[in-house]
């Protein structure tokens, strides 16, 4: 479980206590995902993290889209060429509309083709008053969550064949919102709409589009952006009693980016630790 602890946003790996498991000594690929590429944001650390380090190891070459943690980043690139596949780190800020063009053409440019986005990049702060939510933290969250998750997207659509799929991060907060996380949460129920929309969209084009739902996750979101009594409660409060690693979320976002989810397109897939998702 975890300690009280207080990092700085957006936080870091190697200050947490206990620090996550992103699967580097447990999973192992069975080439699900060979001779696919995938955008990957957010992925310098937890949940984007696990993900980049499953889908190398399935087989895929992987662009890490990150803010500004160089070093995170770097090992989360370590970890995929370690699997033999090739790494690409694009540092910068995705609320800016050229940066989310660039981060698709410079997958483009590398690998050739795309066939995977995964929009999981995200930002949240803990406000106990409504009132004191600063018009740019409002702005800024949605910026982060929601408007980059559609021009990703949109960027991507010209690179994307039948077959690609496209998986965005939600949360159980889409459902159950936090009071105390209130942009947070308008800006994952968005996404869970926006994923069950853009599907059926898509869908004449064999394009599909998923959403995850994780729970409560054991990430340097978690000290960076709650207080440190709130950190050392975190993930009690689900029936199994604790939080989840991002190696827990891993499976399903290979799922969804495999070949084996050929009919699967508009799903919510919920990852909470037994807290329901309707």
């Amino acid at each position: 479980m975890p300690e009280r602890q207080q990092q700085r946003p957006p936080g870091t790996t190697d200050a947490m206590n206990p620090e996550p498991d992103h699967g580097e000594h447990s999973y192992e690929g069975s080439g699900r995902l060979s001779g696919k590429t995938a955008v990957i944001t957010g992925a310098d650390s937890g949940i984007g993290r696990a993900v980049a380090i499953a889908f190398a190891r399935e087989g895929a070459d992987v662009l890490i889209s990150y803010l500004d943690e160089d070093d995170d980043a770097r090992e989360t690139a370590r970890w995929v060429e370690q699997a033999g596949r090739k790494a690409v780190l694009v540092p910068g800020d995705l609320t800016e509309p050229a940066h989310c063009r660039e981060v698709i053409d410079r997958a483009v440019r590398e690998f050739g083709r795309l066939d995977i986005l995964v929009n999981n990049a995200a930002m949240q702060r803990t406000y106990h008053a409504f009132e004191d939510i600063p018009d740019e933290e409002w702005d800024r969250t949605l910026a982060t969550n929601l408007s980059a998750m559609f021009r990703l997207c949109k960027a991507a659509l010209p690179h994307l064949g039948a077959g690609a799929s496209i998986i965005n991060s939600s949360s159980v907060n889409s459902d159950t919102p936090s009071p105390t996380l209130l942009p947070y949460d308008v800006t994952k129920a968005g996404i869970a709409n926006f994923s069950a929309a853009l599907a059926q969209l898509l869908g004449p084009r064999g394009i599909r589009v998923n959403s995850v739902a994780p729970g409560p996750i054991w990430t340097p979101l978690i000290p960076s952006t709650m207080p440190a009594e709130k950190v050392e409660s975190f993930g009690k409060n689900t029936p199994l009693g604790r939080p989840g690693q991002p190696a827990e979320l891993a499976p399903v976002y290979v799922l969804l980016a495999s070949d084996e989810s050929s009919y699967v397109s508009a799903a919510r897939i919920a990852v909470t630790g037994g807290r329901p998702v309707l």
